[in-house]
């Protein structure tokens, strides 16, 4: 039986704003599994642990000395990386707030940082062109492996069991097959400013500037369906899919939530979305758990919690 759309994403409401960042916040992301926090990261240097089911902020963050960009939390929800403008890594302890490790990984600033399935490795992407994964097991301060394919800023990118995605300014999407040593380079012809790929990795979301979100098959590298209606020039904004991989939702940078038919390509209700955000909605994610929950960041300084209405409190 095919998982129920349930009520579309712009029928959720706000449950709760998170507001303590001074500035843009850049990223937003859920612990993972069941576990019940959200860390978001800003353009006020600071990293932010929050309880999103009462909006209280937990603790804060503080080492970084310029924006944080990026935020890759560990399986266990013990310690989660992140990245900015610093050009390093850094690793952190969640319970005690203490910087574990500091890695400098790149001559500029780092826009995305990702760990492995069981947070042995780290890898990051760069203006600098480049992507490099780092052995969090060993001594060495060398990076295990460096991609250098990229020839303009990498903005975004996927680690999964064998293979690496990442998504360029250039306009590429390449995916490196660790196993087999191959590198596959999908042209979509605008830069890249995220992508998701499904659970079984068969097919991917690229969201480009050019104010379009294709579904690409992973394996041949043709367009499946093209979305549009969102407005998307400038700035780094995330397409994610729905629960049940039914959907595309994604904000743009006129404050607004969009969510289309996988199938149709045809945004859902209402078109078009209310403005939810005062600026670019600059990060969107689903609870991993919770079918009925999201959250999304913004330029205009917050996070957003938001819920079905029949989901709870």
């Amino acid at each position: 039986m095919a998982p129920s759309r349930g009520p579309q994403p712009l029928a959720r409401s706000l449950h709760k704003t998170l507001a303590n960042h001074k500035g843009p916040v850049h990223v937003a992301r859920y612990a993972k599994g069941t576990a019940k926090y959200v860390l978001t990261g800003g353009q006020d240097r600071t990293v932010r642990l929050w309880n999103p089911s009462s909006g209280a902020e937990i603790k804060a963050y503080s080492a970084h000395g310029y924006e944080v960009l990026s935020i890759s939390v560990a399986h266990d929800n013990a310690k989660f990386a992140s990245s900015g403008g610093d050009r390093s890594v850094f690793l952190w302890d969640v319970t005690t707030g203490n910087t574990i490790r500091r890695i400098s990984a790149h001559m500029a600033k780092i826009n995305v940082v990702e760990f492995n399935a069981d947070a042995s490795v780290v890898v990051s992407g760069s203006y600098d062109s480049t992507v490099k994964l780092w052995d969090l097991r060993a001594q060495n301060r060398l990076p295990i492996m460096a991609l250098e394919e990229a020839r303009d800023s990498v903005q975004t990118l996927y680690v999964g069991p064998t293979s690496i995605m990442t998504g360029s300014v250039d306009g590429h999407v390449r995916t490196y097959d660790l196993r087999k040593g191959e590198l596959r380079a999908d042209y979509i012809g605008h830069p890249v400013t995220s992508i998701v790929p499904t659970q079984d990795e068969s097919t991917y979301l690229v969201m480009t500037l050019d104010a379009h979100i294709r579904l690409m098959d992973a394996l041949s590298g043709k367009l499946l369906n093209d979305f549009s209606g969102h407005t998307h020039s400038s700035y780094r904004c995330r397409a994610v899919f729905g629960h049940g991989e039914a959907s595309v939702v994604s904000g743009d940078e006129g404050g607004t939530v969009w969510a289309w038919d996988l199938l149709d390509a045809k945004p859902l209700q209402p078109n078009p979305p209310p403005k939810v955000h005062h600026k670019v909605v600059t990060w969107t994610e689903h609870h991993p758990s919770e079918v009925g929950e999201m959250i999304t960041a913004s330029a205009d300084g917050t996070a957003k919690v938001w819920r079905y209405p029949e989901s709870g409190s």
